[in-house]
């Protein structure tokens, strides 16, 4: 009997099983919550929802959130992709520890990493202390965001990149050497075009990680109202409050928004597949 294009041969259980378990599970984590947050929205209604969204307290909490996880996200491809390359590329005393330091946003509790920035970047800690002379404020401000958002999105950068980077084959780089390419010239159209769709993927799991993060900014932001006060904040403050409507409308704002972004992210990721002829 010919296999037809959804039984081709797998090690796994027939399709339907598969289908059948994996949706379930996609639905039970996923798709009923998103689908009871869409329904509270409903019942709210467009306009309502509307003018809730539209206070300026609400603005400005959203426009912190997306754009502090912005700026920090593209610190992360940045700085993540180097650091990738150094611990893929070269061997020196350390490497191993700085490859598992690397991991540790993801096994320390989000409070642990926020207390720990405060006491080092507070005006009375080590570093707040020394740049305070200067004229630099990072706890209690937007920097301090930046700061703990870098902090937990660095590794989603590191560890998408790193298994891309030990597969790229040297002799590209070697051949393009020998034909007289620059390294700059090397990096720009050898290197990073097969690198794009994993940094595309690590910039994106960077992002959506940094907009909804509570536990490590709280502590360092100071949460002041139109200046350091980020969305998930407004939300913990809205549901204390009971005002569910106005919880579900920030929520729905976030969910919008953050699907806008990562379908656009995903269209890019797609295309640069294609182009070097992944897709």
């Amino acid at each position: 009997m010919r296999a037809g294009p959804f039984r081709s041969p797998s090690p796994l259980p027939g399709f339907g099983l598969s289908f059948g378990i994996a949706m379930a599970g996609l639905s039970i984590v996923i798709l009923l919550p998103l689908g009871a947050l869409l329904g509270r929205g409903l019942a709210i209604g467009p306009v309502e929802l509307l003018d809730m969204v539209n206070s300026r307290r609400i603005r400005a909490a959203l426009g912190l959130s997306f754009r502090a996880a912005l700026i920090a996200s593209l610190f992360n491809l940045a700085f993540g992709l180097a650091l990738a390359w150094v611990l893929v590329r070269y061997r020196f005393w350390g490497r191993r520890l700085i490859d598992a330091a690397v991991d540790l946003p993801f096994a320390l509790p989000t409070a642990v990493a926020g207390i720990a920035l405060t006491a080092l970047y507070a005006p009375t800690g080590p570093f707040g202390h020394a740049l305070a002379p200067l004229g630099i404020e990072i706890a209690y401000s937007e920097a301090g965001i930046w700061l703990a958002l870098i902090f937990i999105g660095l590794p989603f950068v590191v560890r998408t990149v790193q298994p891309v980077i030990e597969e790229i084959d040297r002799e590209a780089e070697e051949v393009s050497a020998t034909l007289g390419a620059g390294r700059l010239y090397t990096l720009r159209r050898v290197v990073l075009p097969t690198l794009t769709p994993a940094l595309m993927t690590g910039f994106a799991l960077a992002l959506a990680r940094s907009v909804g993060e509570y536990g490590s900014v709280i502590f360092i932001a100071g949460n002041l109202p139109f200046r350091t006060e980020i969305a998930p904040l407004l939300i913990v403050i809205r549901l204390e409050e009971y005002n569910h409507d106005a919880a579900a409308a920030i929520g729905i704002a976030m969910l919008m928004i953050s699907f806008a972004v990562l379908l656009t992210l995903n269209t890019i990721q797609f295309w640069s597949r294609r182009r070097i002829g992944l897709g």
